[in-house]
């Protein structure tokens, strides 16, 4: 009587030999058995030739495979023969064995053949759909306009031991996104930061003008403890603009913790005006966070002087059509638009509107900062070590 193995091994190459053409009496002598069998195979198929099953890929190992590590498991053969055996990273025969393997520890290869079919199936429902609980979750921090890759994070550290509550940032987007996965509430795209619902290239903006200010000092010239972020207080500024340049708010980053100020401008963005109210913010800083201010060429700065002796701070201007040298601003400035959209009036927010909007961004986790957030990494900098005050 045939095992298992030897009747798994007949059956396969017989269904090969009928892919190729072969008749049944033909295929059936050619691996030994009766006719009869080869008629019960493809009774139990609804007499059809099922398809082949894949070959190894560099993602999946085949049942072929599967034998050959449950053979050189039986011969206590190591992770790395195995592998170097097969062809394979020994990480995917580790996790093989550690996904496969039965209760008492030995590796069957058919269980775990058709436990990697069962788990290929398509189309599967997305955790979201199946655990109300992470999609409660997921929609409230969509609503304080968390981004889904901050969200993902934040939950594999909240709920590190349990993985029906873990997601990944891409199943958020297409929940988002893609039509028949609808498990979120479709206007939530409006909370992400670009607040499309559907994806896009990212386009790129012109090089605008860089008007003339007496009296630069170059960003070249900055200290270069500004350049490795180690030190804390040095800043990096600009101006996002609203309807027809009309109005305006200034923004400002610390380098270090990535913690974010906003400047009220409530009449106009002229020199005065933002010398006038960037002093007013920058003295309600420690002296050891005014280090030193990273702008371009706007004509808004063109007081800088007055702003430097009135609080100490250091300004350096960027080069021309450089923006990448105050890249944290940038990529702050986008991330505000979520709040303060393109072509509208940026007039109407209140100190207070600034100020909240400023506690909610500064409160949201950052990859960048391993996802703490810019106030909690500036509340560690300003708890640690004592820090020698700006010269």
């Amino acid at each position: 009587m045939l095992s298992k193995r030897e009747s798994m091994e007949k059956q396969a190459r017989f269904w090969e030999l009928m892919r190729q053409g072969a008749s049944n009496p033909a295929a059936s002598a050619a691996v030994g058995v009766a006719r009869q069998q080869g008629n019960r195979w493809r009774r139990a198929a609804g007499w059809r030739i099922p398809r082949s099953r894949p070959t190894a890929t560099a993602r999946y190992l085949s049942l072929d495979e599967r034998l050959k590590i449950a053979d050189m498991v039986i011969a206590r053969a190591s992770v790395t023969a195995i592998a170097v055996e097969l062809g394979r990273n020994k990480s995917t025969i580790s996790r093989e064995l550690a996904r496969n393997a039965a209760a008492s520890g030995r590796y069957g290869p058919y269980a775990a053949q058709k436990k990697a079919e069962w788990r290929a199936r398509r189309p599967k429902a997305i955790k979201l759909s199946c655990c109300l609980e992470l999609r409660d979750f997921v929609q409230a921090k969509l609503e304080c306009r968390w981004s889904p890759e901050q969200i993902s994070r934040v939950l594999a550290q909240t709920f590190p031991d349990r993985p029906e509550m873990q997601v990944s940032h891409e199943t958020i987007y297409q929940a988002l996104f893609i039509q028949g996965r609808g498990e979120l509430r479709r206007e939530l795209h409006r909370c992400l930061r670009t607040g499309r619902a559907m994806r896009r290239p990212r386009g790129t903006l012109g090089p605008g003008q860089s008007p003339s200010i007496t009296n630069m000092v170059m960003i070249s010239e900055r200290p270069a403890e500004a350049e490795d972020r180690a030190v804390p207080g040095h800043w990096e500024g600009d101006l996002i603009l609203g309807s027809n340049s009309r109005s305006a708010i200034g923004t400002l980053v610390e380098r270090s913790s990535r913690f974010v100020m906003l400047v009220h401008l409530p009449a106009d963005h002229s020199a005065q005006t933002v010398r006038d109210q960037m002093v007013k913010a920058i003295r309600t800083l420690p002296a050891a966070l005014t280090r030193s201010l990273a702008w371009d060429q706007g004509t808004e700065m063109a007081s800088h002087a007055d702003i430097t002796l009135a609080t100490n701070m250091k300004i350096y201007f960027c080069d021309p059509h450089s923006p990448w040298q105050r890249g944290s601003n940038e990529n702050t400035n986008g991330l505000l638009r979520q709040y303060f959209p393109k072509g509208t009036d940026l007039s109407v927010h209140s100190p207070e509107h600034l100020a909240a909007v400023a506690s909610e961004f500064n409160s949201r986790p950052r990859k960048t900062l391993g996802w703490a957030t810019p106030a909690h990494a500036l509340e560690l900098l300003l708890a640690g070590p004592q820090m020698p005050e700006a010269t």
